[in-house]
């Protein structure tokens, strides 16, 4: 097993999935948090996860006796191999957590950190010797959602990249490499690309909220989940592939992308979206909505692991 101890640094929803998933396959993780409640939220995250975990072939789901917990960050990381950075995205919380860290890291001890925006180059100023960071994305919850966006550049170690890969990997994810620093990185500016599309047709009366989601969950959505949309055109160009499709549909593409909205986040729209969802919940709680969202996404997941 790759790196048996490891650190989760942040405890928030991303930090503590990562924990639940990182003691479910049997590693020691030292949780740091400053919170004074970190530890009873990690708890109920570990909780929470066991059942789906346990259903994914995680022998070791739900056992917090693999876990320990820290207001030190420098304490968190002594002896660990791999340590995971959630803390809030500002570079200045971060900057200041690196350099508390650094002095008490393990030769070879590697940093993932799960930034949503930040650029990798902005973190690795926080750093006296950057070479051990990795921008180390995930899709929330990261303990069921395979996805890992990763990035090296110039000033990283020429091992880091591959070896965090490996680590990933033997934890169930999946990973995309960028060669490229872009605010968001890939899957969040298209998941936004999206979303905008989305707000804009709901604000115009094109569609409701809540049929605008089902146009999605019941439509692309599920192809999406098999292959992404450039391989699902080149099929949808039958026997001609990618060429046949840009050649029959490439002039309507160009007219519906001339044709795509903007979206600003005021008042009226906040509130538009707010009832949308609403009305689209019926009444089901945030947490009875995450319930049903993890069994069908285990339920994908078994099958397409068992289906190869």
């Amino acid at each position: 097993m790759m790196f048996t101890r490891t650190a989760v640094l942040g405890a928030g929803t991303i930090g503590a999935s990562w924990a639940a998933l990182f003691a479910a396959s049997g590693r020691e993780v030292t949780v740091y948090d400053p919170a004074p409640d970190a530890e009873a939220r990690v708890a109920r995250m570990v909780e929470a996860a066991a059942g789906p975990l346990a259903d994914l072939g995680w022998a070791d789901a739900g056992d917090m006796s693999r876990l320990r917990f820290t207001a030190d960050p420098a304490d968190a990381v002594v002896g660990a191999g791999f340590i995971q950075e959630s803390v809030p995205e500002r570079l200045d919380i971060k900057h200041a957590l690196y350099a508390r860290i650094e002095p008490a890291l393990e030769p070879g001890a590697i940093i993932g950190s799960s930034t949503s925006g930040l650029m990798l180059g902005q973190m690795q100023d926080g750093f006296a010797n950057p070479g051990r960071l990795v921008l180390a994305h995930p899709f929330n919850p990261p303990h069921l959602i395979p996805l890992v966006e990763l990035m090296a550049n110039a000033r990283t170690d020429a091992d880091v990249l591959d070896t965090a890969q490996k680590f990933y990997e033997s934890l169930g994810k999946v990973c995309i490499r960028l060669n490229k620093e872009v605010p968001g990185h890939v899957a969040n500016r298209l998941q936004a690309a999206l979303w905008r599309e989305a707000i804009h047709l709901a604000s115009e009366g094109v569609a409701s909220v809540k049929d605008i989601d089902l146009a999605i969950a019941h439509g692309p959505g599920l192809r999406w989940a098999i292959m992404g949309p450039s391989l699902l055109f080149h099929l949808a160009g039958g026997d001609a592939g990618m060429r046949g499709l840009c050649a029959h549909l490439g002039p309507a593409f160009e007219t519906w992308w001339a044709d795509l909205g903007t979206a600003h986040m005021t008042p009226d729209v906040v509130e538009m979206l707010v009832k949308g969802v609403e009305d689209e919940a019926a009444g089901q709680s945030v947490a009875d909505l995450a319930s049903q969202r993890d069994k069908l996404l285990i339920g994908y997941l078994k099958a397409r692991a068992e289906r190869g």
